[in-house]
């Protein structure tokens, strides 16, 4: 029962990349956190949703050749950290691009995409993944 829970708290970070910023110092977080831990005591009541940048550039990347087995069919696949045009850095799969092609500093933008699924019939898992601008 608790995997449902967290599924269904994850939702609007996963769906719609928000995160919080501090109303004390203005650092912005992804995931959304409750309490900043820059300021602290400072920020609580403090907090307030902010809907991260849906584009940005690459960062870093690897690719990974060995992965989990539920990500066996996907494999090989490029991961990675991703700077939003807001300053936030996300770790992310990058998609619709040949391996040969990343480069740091690829200009990219988040998609909603297929993460997993329970089963055959069970529950389908959506979320962000990141494509490069055309």
């Amino acid at each position: 029962m608790a995997g449902v829970a967290r599924e269904w708290r994850e939702i609007p970070g996963r769906y719609n990349l928000k995160g919080t910023k501090c109303g004390n110092c203005g650092k912005i977080f992804f995931p959304a956190r409750s309490f900043c831990p820059v300021c602290r005591r400072a920020s609580v009541g403090k907090m307030e949703e902010y809907s991260i940048s849906r584009t940005g550039k690459v960062f870093s990347f690897s690719i990974v050749h060995e992965a989990p087995e539920s990500n066996s069919i996907q494999k090989p696949y490029v991961v990675a950290m991703i700077e939003t045009d807001d300053g936030v850095k996300i770790t992310a799969q990058l998609v619709d691009v040949e391996f040969d092609q990343v480069c740091i500093g690829m200009p990219v933008r988040a998609v909603m995409r297929k993460l997993s699924t329970d089963g055959e019939s069970g529950v389908i898992r959506y979320g962000y993944k990141f494509v490069p601008v055309e």
